[in-house]
């Protein structure tokens, strides 16, 4: 009987390690890099990064700012791209980036993304506020209907990301959840491959916040008109906006892009009407088309509109 046990244990310490390796040389499940959280409550990763995205086809980098993606060579002219899991991109290679082709087709100018998945409205505003150091000539900021939902505690408390009290007016900054386990989870590949496919009621779910542009009603955008204007007004009051550009994900609720409109904001609503084809067929993320078509739009845009007037 013990000579059995010993030999199954043995047979199981095997076919972990041999599923270990088979994972990892398959590239079964993407890389996931380290997120920290900075003095001003911002997270971020942890610098100079870099892993394997699903299939092992592209790398992913982190570079020396903890930003996904890379640096520009110079910051002179520079436009800043702040976003979520969109910016982020871990699932395109660096060509297929926003400020990639946003460089080429505004080559006066220098580009740099600050994107991670679960960044909220007001968590953009406070990443702008502290890159604003940089002198940028524009900042544009990623924004759909869920960005401004999952800004508002009163509407939609997530403790794991950064939120506006509207009532006491404060700040709420977001909390890694279960940095422990995910340490632990995604250093045991085999593991994660299996909690992928088999999820423990999203236990250390990396994305709490909806990162697709969603449809919601007309009743439940009027529901929290309020709360939006609140927190509007609350970023007028808190930030400088006349250097930030909304971009809004193509669908996006047209109530909430008139509020943003009467309060002031910048506005660049994206379009993608008869082309069913800016995203992955398995995932709501843009493919490196949707991301072209994207920052043609932005382009043209800067440079036909007044946005960019001030310093063209």
């Amino acid at each position: 009987m013990k000579k059995l046990l010993i030999n199954i244990i043995l047979f199981f310490l095997i076919a972990i390690v041999v599923g270990e390796v088979v994972v990892r040389l398959t590239h079964a499940i993407a890389d996931i890099p380290q997120r920290t959280i900075d003095d001003h409550g911002i997270q971020k990763y942890f610098p100079n990064q870099d892993g394997y995205w699903k299939g092992g086809e592209h790398k992913w980098t982190v570079n020396k700012l903890g930003w996904p993606g890379e640096l520009p060579e110079s910051n002179d002219n520079l436009i800043m791209v702040i976003g979520d899991s969109f910016i982020e991109n871990f699932m395109n290679p660096n060509e297929c980036h926003q400020s990639a082709f946003l460089k080429a087709n505004m080559k006066d100018y220098n580009f740099m993304e600050a994107g991670r998945s679960g960044v909220s409205l007001i968590e953009a505003m406070e990443i702008s506020k502290q890159l604003d150091s940089l002198k940028p000539k524009q900042s544009l900021i990623y924004v759909n209907d869920e960005d401004f939902y999952e800004s508002i505690v009163q509407v939609k408390s997530m403790k794991d990301i950064t939120q506006l009290d509207i009532k006491n007016k404060t700040i709420r900054y977001g909390e890694m959840k279960a940095p422990g386990l995910k340490k632990v989870l995604y250093s045991w590949k085999l593991m994660y491959y299996f909690y992928n496919r088999f999820p423990l009621d999203n236990l250390i779910n990396t994305n709490s916040k909806q990162e697709a542009a969603t449809t919601n009603s007309e009743a439940e955008v009027k529901s929290y008109s309020t709360e939006i204007n609140q927190l509007t007004e609350y970023i007028k009051q808190n930030y400088t906006i006349s250097d930030k550009t909304l971009v809004f994900h193509p669908n996006s609720e047209q109530s909430i892009i008139n509020i943003c409109k009467d309060a002031g904001f910048k506005i660049i609503v994206l379009d993608s009407s008869n082309d069913d084809t800016w995203t992955f067929d398995h995932d709501p993320h843009w493919t490196c088309y949707g991301h072209k078509k994207a920052a043609e739009q932005i382009s043209k845009d800067l440079l036909n509109s007044a946005n960019l007037g001030a310093f063209r």
